[in-house]
């Protein structure tokens, strides 16, 4: 049974005052709530159980997603302690999903990204896409298909990580072993297991659809604004 960890418990700071009253995951792109757009999405790529992570604003979040026709968990997290800190309280067993909830990826990306992970024998994958405009995206360095180094600000490439990301056993273990932090990030992990020599793909992936700051949400919902 394929497993997504879809993270929910930040704070969405950068979207206040409107995410001191609402949770960014239920906030709507194209007029529908981020997160049960994703939740469809992920659905339709074959996955069939959800483990989402709440934090802030949690009984919202849950109460949205409660009306959804899937296996949904939810585990809480309740300091933003970082995306590793997010996925440990998951407890969940590798191989499995991990994505943002605040973002929309194009149709079909998520399942064809899962194919490519479990084709490819990997310790881990992570999504690449080059989406010029956004300078808060992650640059990422890749080579032959792999990624070499999951932040490197440095890189020309015009790569950047997207937040899905495939969790094999190697990997895992990073997770639960000892990370610097708090906060604890998946960064880390995934890069503690490539400096360790494992194989973490790099799958390219579509444009992506966020909100990142208040502008978003008014070019998502409005596109003759944009």
């Amino acid at each position: 049974m394929s497993v997504a960890v879809v993270m929910a418990a930040g704070l969405g700071t950068r979207l206040r005052p409107l995410t001191e009253r609402w949770p960014k995951p239920i906030l709507p792109i194209d007029g529908r709530p981020v997160i049960a757009t994703l939740l469809h999405e992920l659905a339709a790529g074959g996955f069939e159980s959800f483990v989402v992570v709440t934090g802030h604003l949690a009984e919202q979040v849950e109460e949205l997603l409660a009306a959804l026709p899937y296996p949904i968990r939810f585990a809480s997290q309740p300091d933003p302690a970082g995306s590793a800190d997010a996925v440990r309280r998951a407890e969940v067993q590798p191989p499995f999903l991990v994505t943002a909830a605040d973002t929309v990826y194009e149709h079909g990306d998520p399942g064809r990204f899962w194919r490519t992970f479990e084709e490819s024998g990997a310790a881990g994958a992570i999504s690449i896409r080059r989406q010029p405009g956004r300078p808060d995206h992650t640059r990422i360095r890749v080579e032959d298909g792999r990624v070499v180094k999951v932040v490197d600000p440095s890189d020309g490439s015009g790569w950047t990580a997207a937040p899905l990301m495939a969790v094999g056993p190697p990997v895992a273990e990073r997770i639960a072993g000892e990370l610097p932090g708090p906060p604890f990030e998946l960064a880390h992990a995934f890069q503690q297991a490539i400096d360790a020599g494992e194989h973490v793909a790099a799958v390219e992936i579509g444009e992506t659809r966020d909100l990142t700051d208040p502008l978003d949400l008014v070019e998502e919902n409005f596109p003759y604004l944009r």
